[in-house]
């Protein structure tokens, strides 16, 4: 049975016995806590925690998910893996114990031609948490299976929690026997490598409270209304189904790795290392699909370093079995063919999937043979001295120049027998984001728990937001925070945070910007409103300070938001909406949103791009936008079913969660995207667009920035003096300015390059009397000193290599200068074939001298080059020199 047929009889079923089916939510996980969705049933966490109404009392969900915790561990086992799908049945205070047990065998053991999957019963163990005495009851009484084999295991095992207070209860798990071929009999308890898992039953009843672990935590009471939570994995069912090994042998693996032998001509079951790497691209690559297909573009942090790093694990091993050119955009392809059977959109979504993997990949082949070359230096220098622990600032270099991830460069250190100082390397990485980001704080919630919030949303419920149709109104103070606490009342000089119960004020989302203003109570007190965030959903967060009069829970208000400010965020929006269309028409479906900031005259916009948008191509772009401002096209929105929205064509943001019911903000004829943000009337409002320009912000991720109306005047009309005053310098009219700047900067670098020459000569002039300055050290004849400041390194190796060539070649000859540029130091050493003979290399002599400067260098053994930090170390690095020529001739 292929795996989509186990899907579409998973959800058919549950179907029919009034499960309401949810779509997979989308990898990219709606919960700060985490960056990928790590399980099914975390989706519906708003759910259990009460913080959301369910959308019925019974749902079922294929889920995809992504696990990364154990990376490097895929390949090397068939047991690991990144992606997989949980196939589950929820229900939220319906059904309990005894009707999911009876569901979960029904769906099993049924016939397959009745529409079950068709286990065989007597294969079925039952594992039952240790006093779950009613769960026992149950699978024997009820359903009839013999009490030999249901076993009863302990907390570690079989009870289930978040990990945090809140719901929580025992599970049951139904386990395969594989049979004898895979271990000795006894059951789970005793061998889950025969006995394999496929499906868990959470008996949600309880509440814990605080405790660390899986098992410390004490256990508060009972919950009012008990919950089911299953989760099948549909990877483990496939492979009892399809009667293979390891899920690494399923339809939806084995076409990947068969792919990859096809281009790399190494089978399968060859030999063990060639079959890890097969297992590591097989996983990876339908990984990578599968967050690319869900808006995950690779890059340096969070989610998008998760992507790369696992690309990235996935080429190297590709060029490991022996593949030599491009090879990511065959296997992608692969991957939507087989998923896009459960996943259509992967397949209309085609194009910019592969885009974005195939930029990767050449990044990556790039980068892969600088990084590898400055790696085998540092594995060769750490030999040198003695180690077997690659330096964390090595590792570091790596990352940051070259793109290599850590794991990467560990495995490859490995390889080589050495271990990586992460230590190192991740101080080194702290510190970096500590420079980038040395203000960014937590401004989604600010320093309050989340539960204060919740807690005002469980006794007032959802802000109603009126900002559509009005820019002021009455409302009720429902909630006050203070420093992150709940309280009844704040003073004149508070940072606060108040919840109304229902406002003008947008709130930040969907790459809007958030309303300011002020809300004014009964009693005369005024709040300065600064920032609006939705910390839970529904629920509008005021943060601001009381400028005047004591603010208190209850009372009445009058909230009224900046509306210039309000006026030109809209216009800001509204430019966004135009230029991502007029993108995807110049660039083709690729150019998808991919991120946005619209705030006060201004915005950005992010999109899918392999390469740079020809400033032709957005200048085209600009003019476009600017044509359909002059249509004065009406701006209307509409809320309908996400399923209307899409037949109406409407665009989505890749990554965004939508409900049923969507708001779609439509532009004429020119644009219809789904969006929650507020927008102008008609095209005319905008009065001029003016793109900045565009640039990368990571692999095949652009950035357009952009003014809108006023601050597009103000730009243009800055730039029309600018020219004004070049016409006045260089004397001519504004189309001239190109050619006569052209030439006058001709001029100059003719002028550069005459200094440059004169400044050669005269360095090298001095080649002769250093030459007949070389010292006997040891029958060698060495020539140290420095040359006058400012002098390159392109000059200064000359200067070495004249002067060594000046040196009788039968003579064994050392010269070792040294020249401080921009106020650091630096070395150039030479050796000529008869000073090599007696152990002298130039590459030893740099580190020696790099050392003592405060930094590094290398190169070949007849000349190498080096610096430093410290200028003034320049004479202890010469003294250096000496003394290691002296010891080695």
């Amino acid at each position: 049975m292929e795996s989509a047929e186990i899907r579409r009889r998973w959800l058919s079923f549950f179907e029919e016995r009034g499960h309401t089916v949810v779509p997979s939510a989308s990898l990219i996980a709606d919960d700060p806590t985490l960056l990928l969705v790590p399980a099914g049933m975390v989706p519906f966490k708003p759910y259990f925690l009460g913080e959301v109404k369910p959308p019925a009392p019974r749902v079922t969900s294929v889920q995809k998910c992504v696990r990364t915790p154990d990376i490097e561990e895929v390949g090397k086992t068939t047991r690991h893996g990144t992606f997989f799908q949980m196939c589950g049945n929820f229900s939220f205070g319906d059904y309990f114990k005894e009707g999911a047990i009876k569901l979960s065998w029904e769906l099993l053991t049924s016939p397959q031609d009745k529409g079950g999957y068709g286990l065989d019963p007597e294969r079925l163990w039952i594992t039952v948490y240790l006093d779950d005495d009613e769960a026992e009851q149950i699978w024997r009484d009820v359903v009839g299976v013999p009490a030999e084999r249901i076993q009863r295991l302990g907390k570690k095992d079989n009870f289930w929690s978040m990990g945090v207070p809140g719901p929580c209860g025992p599970c049951s798990e139904i386990n395969y026997d594989r049979g004898p071929e895979f271990g000795e009999e006894g059951g789970p308890a005793v061998n889950d490598e025969r006995y394999v898992e496929i499906w868990n039953l959470v008996f949600m009843q309880y509440e814990r409270g605080a405790g660390d672990g899986k098992e410390d935590f004490p256990i508060l009471g009972e919950l009012p209304s008990k919950n089911i939570d299953t989760g099948l994995g549909l990877e483990r069912l496939a492979m009892i189904l399809q009667g293979v090994q390891n899920m690494y042998e399923t339809d939806t693996l084995r076409v990947v790795m068969d792919k990859a032998t096809g281009l790399t001509g190494v089978r399968y079951g060859a030999e063990h290392g060639s079959d890890v790497s097969l297992r590591v691209v097989a996983d990876h690559i339908r990984t990578s699909t599968m967050l690319i297909g869900d808006g995950v573009t690779p890059g340096n942090e969070g989610r998008g370093y998760v992507l790369r790093r696992i690309m990235r694990r996935a080429i190297r091993n590709m060029r490991l079995l022996g593949a030599t050119g491009p090879v990511v955009k065959d296997l992608v392809g692969v991957v939507i063919d087989t998923m896009g059977q459960q996943y259509p959109e992967l397949v209309t979504d085609r194009s910019r999937i592969e885009t974005v993997a195939v930029a990767e990949e050449a990044a990556f082949l790039k980068a892969l043979k600088g990084g590898t070359n400055i790696l085998d230096t540092a594995v060769t220098e750490t030999r040198a001295a003695g180690s077997t622990v690659l330096p964390g600032d090595k590792a570091f270099l790596l990352h940051d120049t070259w793109g290599f991830p850590i794991d990467l460069t560990l495995e490859m250190a490995a390889e080589q027998g050495l271990t990586v100082d992460e230590d190192g390397f991740r101080r080194l990485m702290k510190e970096q984001r500590e420079r980038a980001k040395a203000d960014a704080k937590a401004k989604k919630t600010g320093h309050a728990d989340l539960s204060a919030y919740r807690e005002i949303a469980d006794g007032s419920g959802a802000t109603e937001f009126t900002g559509y149709r009005s820019t002021e109104g009455e409302s009720t103070v429902v909630g006050l925070l203070v420093d992150g606490v709940s309280s009844p009342a704040a003073s004149e000089g508070d940072e606060v945070e108040v919840v109304l119960d229902r406002t003008p004020f947008y709130a930040e989302g969907g790459g809007q910007l958030a309303d300011q203003g002020r809300i004014r109570l009964d009693s005369g007190a005024v709040i300065e409103v600064r920032d609006v965030q939705q910390p839970v959903p529904g629920i509008s967060v005021h943060k601001g300070v009381v400028q005047v009069g004591e603010v208190t829970v209850g009372a009445s208000a009058h909230a009224a938001i900046d509306v210039t400010r309000r006026r030109a965020i809209a216009r800001a929006h509204s430019a966004t909406h135009l230029t991502h269309q007029a993108l995807r028409d110049a660039l083709g479906p690729t150019a998808a949103q991919a991120g946005s900031e619209n705030s006060p005259g201004r915005f950005r916009f992010d999109f899918g791009s392999p390469n740079a948008v020809p400033g032709t191509v957005l200048t085209d772009v600009e003019q476009k936008i600017n044509e359909v401002l002059s249509r004065e096209l009406d701006v209307h929105a509409e809320v309908m079913s996400i399923d209307e929205a899409k037949k109406q064509g409407a665009i989505a943001e890749f990554g965004e969660k939508y409900g049923e019911r969507v708001r779609v903000v439509t532009i004429g004829d020119f644009s219809k995207e789904l969006c929650g943000g507020t927008h102008v009337h008609n095209t005319a409002q905008l009065g001029l667009v003016k793109l900045l320009g565009e640039s990368s912000i990571g692999s095949g991720v652009r950035r357009v920035e952009a003014l809108v109306g006023v601050d597009a005047y103000n730009f243009l009309a800055k730039e029309h003096t600018v020219v004004a005053q070049l016409q006045e310098l260089v004397k001519g009219r504004p189309e001239e300015l190109p050619e006569k700047v052209s030439a006058m900067l001709g001029k100059l670098k003719d002028a550069e390059k005459e200094i440059e020459k004169f400044r050669a000569e005269k360095v090298l002039a001095a080649a002769a009397g250093l030459a007949e300055s070389a010292r006997d050290v040891r029958g060698v004849a060495v020539v140290t000193g420095t040359v006058p400041d400012g002098t390159g390194a392109d000059d200064l190796r000359r200067l070495v290599l004249d002067v060594r060539g000046r040196i009788p070649g039968d003579r064994p000859a050392v010269v070792a200068l040294f020249a401080v540029s921009g106020g650091r130091p630096l070395t150039v050493i030479a050796t000529n074939e008869a000073a090599r003979e007696r152990g002298l290399k130039a590459g030893d002599l740099v580190r020696t001298a790099a050392k003592t400067l405060g930094g590094g260098g290398g190169g070949k053994p007849d000349v190498a080059q080096g610096g430093g930090q410290n200028p003034d170390a320049v004479p202890d690095a010469v003294a250096a020199v000496e003394r290691l020529v002296a010891e080695t001739a």
